[in-house]
């Protein structure tokens, strides 16, 4: 075994590796799986199809606002104070701990089911920052790639086993003593907690967080981050790569966000069942775990910026053919193609940005890296929901209106890509 293939063996990479594996299956089982049919059905049982769709879209929204405002100061915070590791526990632990109360929430409480929801996607979001971050601690700029891919396909992988349990709960509840799919799906929500808490345990035990450059307490720390924010503000304009790179980010990754979030509404809202759609969503999770892998590799081979707009003009045929599929087949078809390409665009647009940045304000410069995700989330569940509602009320068929709702995002694929071509691939 050469020493090259030894480095990925370490117990940093695999501890920070296995922290996707424990938030992923809040993406999974919560964000893209049971959270939007349980809200349509449960919690907002007997309201309009559209209503319940914009009412998912806006409590996104809310969170993405949330976290876009405070991302990038606690990430100033986080390296000045050398306390990444902290805020990604007490993030992880809001998340958990707003993810284990939805058990609790009744039959028509679609405020409660959003507040906590919305606090959930805060702790796992804000927590993103930081596990992003931490990635210039564990990988070498020359394995960026591969690293970040790693992270992505274990994520996958893990999701989509906890998932597949919970779809077999919901699925048959009397094999684990449930009463019936629904208690099944809010026991899922507590196995999701679980599962998060224990897997964060190896980052936090094997990832060794550098000193900060300077210890300082109370004001002087929020004091001397604001002026550091600052820093980093100029220096983005100074480094017209750095910014455009931001920019397309901010349009192309909100596509992607947009789908994972929206999917099984949008496939809800055609008519399609609950279980088709399921099963859709724990192919693209398998689909994912090679593909991410795979599309690290490309990334090396022909250049993360190629591979990147690879990734983001299959996102746009994804749209335009979304927004024409009639059958579950071709919905399983479309599932297959985000498969093939979700993971990827995550994983090489984070080891893109890795390398721009000074590894010693990593967090400080995630915070604005994510500070755009969220944003770019609010513009994109806003937009369908908006198109969605406006549509319907020009006397669109509910079909029809969604249709139009999912195609709007192919304006965010369109203007991140041509962005994109004007941004140097930086290697090491």
């Amino acid at each position: 075994m050469t020493e090259r293939k030894r480095d990925f063996l370490t117990k940093p990479i695999v501890g920070w590796a296995l922290y996707d594996w424990a938030n992923s299956a809040f993406t999974t089982t919560v964000m893209a799986g049971f959270f939007p049919i349980f809200f349509k059905s449960h919690w907002s049982a007997g309201a309009d199809a559209v209503a319940s769709t914009a009412r998912l879209g806006f409590a996104n929204a809310f969170a993405g606002i949330i976290v876009a405002i405070s991302a990038p100061l606690l990430g100033a915070i986080a390296d000045r104070a050398g306390v990444k590791k902290k805020f990604l526990a007490a993030f992880a632990a809001l998340g958990i701990t707003a993810t284990a109360s939805l058990f609790i929430v009744p039959a028509g409480s679609w405020i409660i089911a959003v507040l906590l929801y919305s606090l959930a996607v805060i702790g796992f979001s804000d927590g993103n920052v930081y596990y992003d971050s931490l990635i210039t601690v564990v990988a070498p700029k020359d394995r960026l790639d591969f690293v970040s891919s790693l992270g992505f396909a274990v994520g996958y992988l893990g999701g989509g086993l906890l998932f597949a349990l919970n779809v077999w709960m919901v699925l048959r509840p009397e094999t684990f003593g449930l009463r019936d799919s629904s208690e099944a799906v809010r026991w899922s929500f507590l196995t999701v907690s679980i599962w998060w808490t224990l897997f964060s345990v190896p980052l936090l035990l094997f990832v060794r967080e550098p000193l900060a450059p300077f210890l300082r307490r109370g004001g002087k720390v929020l004091r001397e981050s604001l002026g550091r924010l600052g820093e980093t503000i100029a220096h983005i304009r100074r480094l017209p790569g750095l910014g455009v790179f931001l920019l397309a980010y901010w349009l192309y990754i909100d596509g992607v966000d947009t789908i994972i979030r929206m999917a099984l509404d949008y496939g809800l809202s055609l008519g399609f069942k609950s279980r088709d759609l399921i099963a859709a969503l724990l192919m693209v999770q398998f689909i994912g775990f090679p593909a991410a892998l795979v599309f690290g590799a490309i990334g090396e081979r022909i250049g993360t910026k190629k591979a990147l707009l690879g990734g983001i003009f299959m996102y746009l045929l994804i749209v335009l053919w979304g927004s024409l599929i009639k059958s579950k087949e071709e919905f399983y078809v479309l599932a297959l193609m985000i498969g093939l390409v979700q993971g990827g665009v995550q994983a090489l647009s984070r080891a893109f940005y890795a390398r721009l940045v000074p590894a010693e304000q990593s967090a400080q410069y995630f915070g604005f890296y994510n500070m755009l995700n969220k944003f770019s989330v609010v513009l994109g569940p806003l937009l369908v929901g908006a198109v969605a509602l406006l549509s319907r009320s020009f006397g669109l068929s509910q079909a029809a209106a969604s249709r139009l709702g999912i195609l709007s995002v192919a304006i965010l694929f369109v203007g991140g890509g041509l962005l994109l071509r004007r941004v140097d691939d930086v290697r090491s």
